[in-house]
């Protein structure tokens, strides 16, 4: 185990590593780990010696919960990598520092399999996995919290000692309430997990290549694009109703668009033009399922469009999805996303609201991103896991970015105000009702907890976790009573 100080040479690379450079810590220390012993030891000094402490696997997380100025001690977890296949529990074992794209290429190249999970490979498995994880494959596989069949974590008890403990998803665990906590519950609330265990839940017998899905064979990736200039109020409503209405049409887990995953980018005006991105692993049918796709969507607003349909191996792909969009600079912006899950389209007025911020004469950069959902993710039952809405049709998110400290307030202001408007309806946010069901936890916003920008009267907690709070609430009074591991959005155990 290592202590990093800040004059180390190290300490500028592990303190600045983070995605969101709207936030900074300075950390008295940085303790680089290699094993769950030196996790143990780590936290261990930190509770004896009454510093907070907070984990860190990729450093991806949206808000400040980890470069938080009142952070004493930072656990980093980047060098506990080990990716195999464990006989004994016939799993796939993932360390929580190892990266997506790391995973994605171990487990293609060693037996074949994938895992559904994140679309940037660079995101840490370690804080991913736990706040249920979705991406370019969520429809036709699920959730990556689904395949969840165990955890190792490292708590601290109601004497202040560090613990060790195993937890499985098998009916007879005592420890069940635990996994279950992990699979949708977010990082930071029960103490820090080392190791995960994944397979399949209706997976059987001993042969790895059986314990999670078979990797795509191959998969047909498309981009279409239109310039801005030549839309007006019409044609953006007709593409985003299109949109929409395709998705509430087309995510029923027996819809044969399952293997289809579509991003609609809405970006500002000023940046000049929208974009539609995606994949599909339907193998010989794929080429005929984007046609028809973009038949529903693109053709019927009767304006030209560049179309860009290309062949690409699952792992050359997983490694570098979509290059434009993760491009140079990407790890040097502030930003603030406000995230909502949708049950149904978008409403007219919905759509007049965010034509009329796109529009508008701001030097912004923003988007609304609309990510198709569905599909076997609304297969599992919302007390199943600890990631409770499963039937939603879209992941939408209002987004901003800026460099420039100078732009932080007009960037703010635009996109607090964009999904105010939204959802003007249900108090500024997507309250769980007939058209919206709240956010994931992997997307956090604080602004959910301040009364300035939730005006709903509904808590924080229930758009993250709805009618599933009060069970955490219980996992997190038996596994942190000391309140060891929290953040601004962190599940609070009973009194």
């Amino acid at each position: 185990m290592e202590k990093i100080s800040a004059e180390d040479i190290r300490y500028p690379d592990l303190a600045g590593k983070r995605f969101n450079k709207r936030f900074s810590g300075k950390p008295e220390y940085i303790q680089l780990v290699h094993s769950t012993e030196e996790v143990m030891q780590a936290v261990q000094e930190a509770v004896s010696t009454k510093r907070r402490l907070v984990v860190r696997s990729g450093g991806h997380c949206l808000e400040g919960f980890v470069s938080d100025p009142a952070v004493q001690v930072l656990i980093d977890m980047s060098l506990m990598t080990c990716i195999d296949y464990d006989t004994e529990r016939s799993a796939f074992v993932v360390e929580a520092g190892a990266t997506v794209g790391e995973m994605y290429r171990r487990l293609f190249l060693g037996w074949g399999v994938v895992l559904p999970a994140g679309e940037h490979p660079g995101i840490g498995i370690g804080g991913h996995i736990l706040g249920g994880a979705f991406g370019f494959l969520c429809r036709e596989y699920g959730l990556a919290a689904d395949y969840l069949y165990a955890i190792e974590l490292v708590g601290v008890n109601a004497s202040g000692e560090v613990y060790k403990v195993f937890a499985t998803r098998e009916e007879n665990d005592p420890n069940r309430e635990l996994w279950w906590a992990h699979t949708g519950a977010g990082g930071g609330n029960f103490g820090i997990v080392t190791r995960y265990w994944l397979r399949s839940a209706d997976a059987t017998g001993n042969e790895p290549s059986a314990a999670l899905p078979k990797a795509p064979a191959s998969i047909r990736i498309f981009r279409v694009t239109w310039e801005w200039k030549d839309l007006n109020e019409k044609s953006f409503s007709s593409l985003l109703r299109n949109f929409g209405e395709w998705a509430l049409e087309n995510s029923s887990p027996e819809s044969p668009y399952r293997q289809l995953f579509s991003l609609l980018f809405l970006n500002h005006h000023n940046i000049g033009k929208i974009e539609m991105k995606g994949i599909c692993t339907a193998g010989a049918q794929a080429e005929q399922l984007i046609t028809e796709h973009l038949a529903a969507i693109a053709d019927p607003i009767g304006l030209s469009y560049t179309k860009q349909i290309e062949e690409s191996s699952w792992l050359r792909f997983s490694l570098n999805p979509f290059p434009e969009v993760f491009q140079p600079g990407f790890d040097q912006v502030q930003a603030k996303i406000k995230d909502a899950l949708f049950r149904k389209p978008f409403t007219d007025d919905q759509i007049r609201t965010a034509y009329k911020y796109l529009t508008m004469d701001k030097n912004i950069g923003g988007m609304l991103g609309l990510a198709t959902y569905g599909g076997k993710i609304n297969t599992v039952s919302s007390d199943a896991t600890a990631s409770v809405q499963r039937d939603s049709i879209l992941d939408v998110a209002c987004n901003t970015g800026w460099i420039d400290p100078g732009g932080e307030k007009q960037s703010l202001d635009w996109v607090r105000e964009f999904y105010a408007e939204l959802f003007a309806g249900s108090g500024g946010v997507p309250v769980p009702n007939e058209q919206t069901d709240g956010s994931m936890i992997n997307h956090p916003d604080t602004d959910l907890a301040d009364p300035q920008w939730n005006k709903s009267g509904i808590p924080w907690h229930s758009f993250y976790y709805k009618e599933n709070y009060p069970r955490l609430q219980r996992v997190k009074s038996i596994w942190d009573p000391l309140n060891i591991f929290y953040h601004a959005l962190s599940i609070q155990g009973h009194l």
